[in-house]
């Protein structure tokens, strides 16, 4: 597999500080990041990582391609699905309405879905929607439990809330989330629609150890209403500029009241994920939180359609680690593998010392 390594032309980004490129002694974190970036066995890593604290970028670097084809490096401004980091967004978008009145999280959904056919609509709540507790495996089907008593991770509960949100707004899910990005100054952030212009959307790709597949997202036959149901689980679009501008202001209280954002943080129910580590952590509403030693951080990952994922922050030192793929692996023991390991070396370095 062909690699390029380089760091980010800073020409391009002067709003960015770098311990990275600034002759300052490299931080035990960057040294070893380095040192991961540049390994090829499982297989190679191909996209950003960028750590920022307090506002001033403390690791930014690139590996790969955003184009195998045309060998072009990456830049910030590169716009990669970013599969289910949508959820927080959606989640987001649900609290909104929350504060205005218009929905209320403990409630069943029959209230804001009155046609839904199946009988759970009765039962199942939009705090079970957003907190994967619904026990929903098929829109269509039965639950897999009784609601509120497990927990089960489930596009198809994020799916549920489109409806919802238009149904209580009047407008498009579409409409209101595209709304929300560009009063959040997110000028490159947007829900990917089929048949439609995608501006900046970069290659996704199939891969091994020893090749590389163009993913074609036409092959999985997706219609306009089934893609219309995934987006709010898994179909926005964004780049590692918007999506720091995004946890700054989420988690500085730009975009939710502090009663609200409370309510996101806050988890009932544990389950285990490969991007955050072999232990469980709690789920919040799009969230994955970890409140255990060696230091607190919430944030969540995504996977599919060639591309990979993990954003997190760290509240009590303002450190936000975003690490974006274009590559999504055939093996799935390996989709975080790098992204698990960048987690790894942050929350055990001298940045949260």
């Amino acid at each position: 597999m062909i690699q390029f390594f380089k760091i980010l032309s800073f020409a391009f980004f002067p709003f960015l500080i770098s311990n990275n490129c600034n002759g300052q002694q490299k931080r035990d974190y960057q040294i070893k990041i380095d040192s991961l970036l540049q390994t090829t066995s499982p297989r190679s890593f191909n996209g950003i990582v960028w750590i920022t604290k307090k506002d001033e970028t403390k690791y930014l670097k690139t590996y790969g391609y955003s184009n195998f084809e045309t060998k072009t490096p990456f830049t910030l401004k590169d716009n990669f699905r970013i599969q289910s980091l949508t959820k927080q967004i959606t989640a987001a978008i649900v609290l909104r309405e929350v504060e205005k009145g218009t929905i209320d999280l403990h409630v069943p959904i029959r209230k804001y879905l009155p046609d839904f056919k199946q009988t759970w609509a009765d039962t199942v709540t939009v705090h079970h929607l957003l907190n994967n507790t619904a026990g929903i495996v098929d829109s269509t089907k039965p639950l897999s439990f009784r609601p509120g008593t497990d927990y089960y991770y489930s596009n198809p509960s994020y799916g549920l809330l489109r409806p919802i949100i238009e149904k209580v707004t009047g407008k498009t899910f579409i409409e209101v989330a595209n709304s929300l990005f560009r009063e959040l100054e997110m000028p490159n952030s947007y829900c990917y629609e089929i048949n439609k212009p995608n501006a900046g959307l970069i290659n996704g790709y199939w891969v091994s150890k020893d090749s590389v597949k163009l993913f074609d997202f036409k092959s999985l036959n997706y219609t306009p209403e089934t893609w219309a149901n995934f987006i709010p689980a898994g179909g926005m679009i964004s780049n590692a500029i918007d999506l720091n501008t995004w946890d700054k202001k989420l988690h500085h209280g730009k975009i939710l009241k502090p009663e609200t954002y409370n309510l996101m943080t806050h988890y009932e129910i544990t389950a285990q994920h490969d991007s955050f580590g072999k232990d469980k952590v709690g789920y919040g509403y799009g969230l994955r939180i970890s409140d255990k030693s060696p230091v607190k951080y919430l944030g969540h990952s995504g996977k599919g359609l060639g591309f990979l994922s993990l954003k997190f922050y760290i509240p009590e030192k303002d450190i936000d680690v975003i690490v974006l793929q274009n590559h999504y692996d055939v093996d799935s023991k390996l989709h975080y593998y790098y992204e698990s390991k960048i987690r790894e070396i942050v929350i055990n370095s001298s940045l949260v010392k």
